[in-house]
């Protein structure tokens, strides 16, 4: 039912114009009171409506509006499990329409923001409140009296966008589609009704000291994409840094919560953060010492290189530490009420906004992942044919060689618990073979059904037994499994004396089974895909031909990619492959699987009909397998190109495109 329209008051010549808030303009309630809002203005409640609460989660929540300073793409409360996950909106959140950006720009103005730089005594995080837009037009307008060089004593970040956290904070250049106008085109509205000023996440070209200048109208669009990718990472470490320490404070200096834990669980669970923040702080602080020294920056690629190769050592160690401050952080909410209880006061906080811990923990991680797609998009931006490019290029090659060591360093500790945890479950009953060696881990493990033909006086037969495989990179250890932490080895033999090949289905005679009818009756019942192992020499020296099963086509294929060590990736002329971008934050659950962040890239390498691919990670070149439902296709051939550069430049290879 349309509501019907107020009577707009007629305007009496010479009368000044009262300012109103965008919701309660003539434009606004032409389309009525109840009108569609983005998720992201929005923050939970309790209510105490019982009609309200029916619909609304076990927590009897809804939403209202709150103000644009802590919103991005990313709503404020997420699933617990995708907040766990550091899970992030699609990247095209970003682009939102007309009348959502105008509305966001009418609550965005009447915002009272707390401009003090000293945020460890006076909390930057609490929840502004919204006022009439007239009153707060002066200060944002006198923002823009600046001149090229920051006012002396005033930070980059002293003003709006200094609460937006970095979970909440989506980097344009995880974007595939980085090349958009940066800059939404703005709708022509009345200026009666709506007072336009500076969007919350600030891109370099609404910073008001560009606008006041016309920087961004005097310098060529590629110049002006480059300032846009090289503000990016500065805003981000801002962002990133808030965040870190909310996790010190909050977290990590509760007393009340390190009452809860053994001093030797805090650690596992914060390791060195404190040594990381101090690392961003330095950062950051000649970061944005660059910017207020000339807002049009020339180039930072000699500060990222110089702190990448000194100053970030501590994020090496911090993620060599994420084995154990999981598994801590896991056995605490598990096993210790007190910690649980604490835990929740804690992310209830409105500084924390009901974020989780875990989302606080992740971020170096996330963080030092980031840095190379942030610089690279630099390098993009840049003349090849400069110096610039080639000192891009440079400080390039040392995040990329950072993040690295941040993933060996991390898969070398979860590898080595993984070796010896294996080698306590598993029971010899023919020679013991030494497991544990410092450059070997598992590749992949699970249960097959193998088929096995018995032979009697007058005929043969053929029964099934399930196997349990343990694949390392460099051994196949066959076992049968006693419970969920006990096996005992039958069988192994080196990886380089197996032969895999695939069976089909329809092909029985090419079977070891010559009972045909016994063995369709054992397909039907039980598992349906099959492929042929050939072990040319196990334990014993013996040649061992095996008929294995799996239950699933998605399985026999990961077996056969395994186990055939079925990694041409060097062959493989990488520009053939389709690519797909994630959608959904993916965390792997095997060990041939591949973990997965929104927008992240990935080339295909193989899809099995019933919904996973294998593929090979863009940014870092890591191969696995991963569900299709997390993924969308890539079809612009500009953007396969684009991609295909971007890995190139990242891994150092060599591209055809």
């Amino acid at each position: 039912v349309t509501p019907e329209r107020p009577a707009a008051p007629r305007e009496q010549p010479g009368e000044q114009q009262p300012a109103v808030l965008s919701t309660n303009s003539p434009a606004a309630l032409k389309v009525g009171t109840q009108q569609i809002i983005p998720k992201s203005l929005a923050s939970e409640v309790k209510v105490t409506s019982k009609a309200n609460s029916q619909k609304a989660e076990t927590s009897k929540r809804v939403l209202k509006v709150r103000s644009m300073v802590e919103s991005l793409s990313v709503p404020l409360v997420a699933d617990a499990e995708e907040e766990a996950e550091g899970d992030l909106d699609s990247p095209g959140a970003l682009r939102r329409g007309l009348r959502s950006t105008s509305y966001r720009r009418a609550v965005v103005s009447g915002v009272d923001f707390d401009g003090s730089s000293n945020f460890k005594k006076k909390n930057r995080m609490s929840q502004p409140m919204l006022k009439a837009v007239v009153e707060d037009k002066e200060k944002f307008s006198s923002l823009g009296r600046m001149k090229k060089k920051m006012l002396k004593g005033q930070g980059t970040f002293d003003g709006e966008e200094n609460a937006v956290l970095y979970q909440n904070y989506k980097e344009k250049a995880l974007d595939i589609d980085s090349d958009e106008e940066s800059e939404p085109r703005e709708q022509k509205s009345d200026e009666k009704i709506v007072f336009h000023y500076k969007p919350l996440r600030s891109t370099w070209s609404q910073l008001s000291v560009v606008k006041k200048n016309g920087l961004s109208e005097a310098i060529s669009q590629e110049e002006r994409k480059r300032q846009e990718a090289i503000f990016e990472v500065i805003s981000s470490e801002h962002s990133y840094l808030l965040s870190l320490e909310i996790l010190i404070r909050m977290f990590k200096n509760s007393r009340e919560l390190s009452l809860t834990m053994t001093k030797t669980e805090s650690h596992h669970l914060f390791s060195n953060i404190t040594d990381v923040y101090e690392a961003s702080k330095k950062f950051f602080k000649e970061l944005e010492a660059r910017h207020q020294n000339n807002i049009f920056i020339d180039d930072i690629s000699d500060i990222v290189e110089k702190h990448t190769s000194s100053t970030f050592d501590p994020y090496v160690k911090y993620c060599t530490n994420e084995v154990y401050q999981q598994r801590t952080l896991q056995k605490l909410l598990a096993t210790n009420p007190a910690f649980k209880e604490v835990l929740s006061r804690i992310e209830s906080h409105e500084d924390c906004r009901n974020l989780p811990m875990i989302s606080f923990l992740i971020l170096p991680m996330q963080r030092v992942t980031r840095l190379p797609l942030l610089m690279d998009t630099i390098c993009q931006k840049t003349p090849k044919d400069s110096l610039k490019y080639e000192n891009c290029k440079q400080a390039l090659k040392e995040v990329s060689k950072l993040v690295r060591l941040c993933n060996e360093g991390a898969r070398k500790m979860e590898r080595t618990e993984m070796m010896y945890t294996i080698n306590s479950q598993l029971e010899f009953k023919i020679k013991p073979f030494p497991l544990v060696s410092s450059s070997r881990w598992l590749v992949k493990r699970g249960e097959l059904t193998a088929y096995v033909e018995d032979t009697g006086l007058f005929s043969k037969r053929t029964s099934k037994q399930q196997v349990y495989f343990f694949l390392f990179n460099d051994v196949l250890i066959i076992t049968k499994k006693k419970s969920e932490e006990s096996y005992n080895v039958t069988d192994y033999s080196l990886r380089d004396q197996l032969v895999v090949q695939q069976c089909e289905g329809e092909d029985l005679t090419s079977s070891p089974v010559k009972n045909a009818s016994t063995m369709l009756y054992s397909r039907q019942s039980s598992a349906a895909h099959l492929f042929k192992l050939l072990v040319l020499s196990n334990h014993a020296g013996e040649k061992v031909e095996m008929l294995l099963g799996t239950e699933t086509q998605s399985d026999r294929a990961r077996w056969i990619t395994t186990l055939g060590q079925d990694r041409d990736g060097q062959k493989t002329d990488r520009t053939t492959l389709a690519q797909v971008e994630i959608i959904r934050t993916y965390t792997a659950k095997q060990s041939d699987e591949l973990s997965l962040q929104v927008a992240d890239v990935v080339l295909v390498y193989q899809k099995v009909n019933d919904g996973w691919y294998e593929g090979e990670r863009l940014r870092d070149g890591e191969r696995g397998w991963f569900p299709m439902e997390c993924a969308k296709e890539i079809t612009c051939r500009a953007t396969i190109d684009k991609n295909m550069e971007r890995m190139g430049r990242l891994l150092g290879l060599e591209t055809n495109v």
